[in-house]
C-alpha cells in the first residue's frame, strides 16, 4: 500500500505547501506557469488559493491535484540512504554524482561522489552506459530531483536522487559526515 499523501488545501501558505511537498513549485511551474521567475513568483505567505486565484483562477482542487501526482512521480526517482547504502555496497563503481556548488562539494563530500560539471555532463552524456545505476544527490534532496528528471530525459533510466540529500545520509547512515545549513534554505 502507498504511502499516505500529507495533506494539502487551499488554506495552507506556499510555505507549508512547500514543506509538504518540495517540487510544488517545480511541479506549479511545469503545468501553469507559476513559481519560477519574478513576474509569476510567489510569497512564502500567500496561500495557495491565493495565488490559483491571481493566476488565472486555476481551480485549487486541480493544482492540489497536480502537486500531489508530481510528488508521486518525485518519489519514483528517489532511493533511500539506506537502500542506497546497500546499492553502493552491491556496485563498488557506481556513479555517484554531486549536484551542490563546489564549495559544499570542497567542504563535505559522499566517498566516490564527483561534482556534476557541464564538461562531466557531456562526458556521461557521449561516453556513460544509459543501462547502469546513477545517484545524484544534494544538501537535503530537492535540488538532485531536476537532476535526475534530466538525465531520465536523456535516456539514462536507471537515474536516481537520494532522499533527504547528504543531510539525510548523514543522519542516518555516517554520522561522521559533517553537517552543515545554508542560510537560505531556513
Amino acid at each position: 500500500m502507498p504511502d499516505a499523501l500529507p495533506p494539502l488545501n487551499g488554506d495552507m501558505t506556499m510555505s507549508q505547501v512547500l514543506q509538504a511537498y518540495p517540487g510544488a513549485q517545480r511541479a506549479l511551474f511545469a503545468r501553469y506557469h507559476i513559481g519560477g521567475c519574478r513576474s509569476c513568483g510567489f510569497q512564502p505567505g500567500e496561500t495557495l488559493a491565493q495565488v490559483c486565484q491571481r493566476n488565472e483562477n486555476i481551480p485549487v482542487a486541480e493544482a492540489v491535484a497536480h502537486i500531489q501526482e508530481s510528488h508521486q512521480s518525485d518519489s519514483s526517482l528517489q532511493i533511500s540512504p539506506h537502500d542506497f547504502e546497500q546499492l553502493r555496497r552491491a556496485l563498488p563503481d557506481l556513479t555517484l554524482l554531486d549536484v551542490r556548488t563546489r564549495e559544499e562539494h570542497d567542504a563535505v563530500k559522499l566517498p566516490g561522489a564527483r561534482l556534476l560539471t557541464q564538461e562531466l555532463v557531456q562526458e556521461i552524456f557521449t561516453h556513460g552506459d544509459k543501462t547502469k545505476p546513477i545517484v545524484l544527490y544534494d544538501h537535503t534532496g530537492s535540488r538532485s530531483l531536476d537532476a535526475a528528471a534530466y538525465f531520465i530525459g536523456h535516456g539514462f533510466g536507471e537515474t536516481k536522487c537520494l532522499t533527504g540529500g547528504i543531510d539525510a545520509y548523514s543522519q542516518e547512515i555516517d554520522p561522521t559526515l559533517p553537517r552543515y545549513r545554508i542560510e537560505i534554505e531556513a
